[in-house]
């Protein structure tokens, strides 16, 4: 559904959530093939720890709640390298929420995050995507997003959001040349996921989901998933009738 990536060398790559997991992981990988690498998140100390691992590589640290932060990384970039290939945004947060405990502060914290921080950087990539009428933007959300889950009242919407979202980038911008990746990882030792007090099914290292990452956007797929032995199951539940999906997760889950 997009063109295949024979090799990553020279190829402008920006990486927005990098300071660790995925993102961090990506990176590393990048470098190591040979591309040039931009990575950003809040974290300024780890990014430059990033960055210094290739004389390529540029850190360039910024808040996607944060609009005019992310507006002037793009323009720094730009000055730098002209041009951008492949966006990456890979920076989220998870908060465990169910009805009995809902916080509403917490909830549109989320919401500003996961989702208007993506928003915010969709805003600076895409003038320049539309401009050149070449490169790709993939937008990391969750299989949480595939259908409702206990723990996930406000995390699971706002990635349900950005399926909604890469699915309608891709109507637009792949007939204009443009690459677009849904990418949904299940469970990845992260700090995020660190916090977590309940079992995780098939949980991937970083390294393994990034690997699993850059494979799928070399062969061109749109919706990269993983580990796939997971995220096929949840696939196929969300196909249930509610009366049986909301069963089987009950089953599953103990919630």
């Amino acid at each position: 559904m997009n063109p295949r990536i024979g090799s990553w060398r020279g190829r402008r790559v920006w990486i927005i959530g990098a300071s660790s997991g995925i993102g961090a992981d990506t990176a590393r990988r990048l470098m190591q093939a040979g591309a040039r690498v931009a990575v950003s998140a809040r974290s300024a100390p780890a990014l430059q720890a990033l960055a210094a691992l290739d004389a390529q590589a540029m850190a360039l640290p910024l808040d996607i709640t944060d609009h005019a932060t992310v507006l002037a990384a793009r323009d720094a970039l730009l000055a730098e390298w002209q041009g951008i290939d492949l966006t990456l945004v890979v920076a989220g947060g998870y908060v465990d929420m169910r009805a009995d405990s809902f916080d509403l502060a917490a909830a549109k914290r989320l919401v500003d995050l996961n989702l208007g921080g993506v928003l915010h950087c969709l805003d600076a990539i895409l003038p320049v995507l539309l401009r050149q009428g070449t490169g790709g933007i993939g937008i990391v959300s969750s299989v949480a997003g595939y259908s409702g889950l206990p723990r996930a009242l406000v995390y699971g919407p706002t990635k349900a959001a950005l399926i909604n979202l890469a699915e309608s980038l891709y109507l637009d911008l792949a007939p204009r040349g443009i690459s677009v990746y849904l990418i949904n990882p299940g469970f990845v030792d992260t700090p995020l996921t660190a916090k977590n007090d309940f079992p995780m099914p098939a949980l991937m290292t970083p390294a393994d989901a990034a690997d699993a990452l850059l494979r799928g956007i070399e062969a061109g797929r749109f919706h990269i998933h993983f580990p796939r032995r997971f995220t096929n199951w949840l696939r196929l539940a969300r196909l249930l009738p509610y009366r049986a999906y909301f069963w089987l997760i009950h089953k599953v889950t103990g919630l």
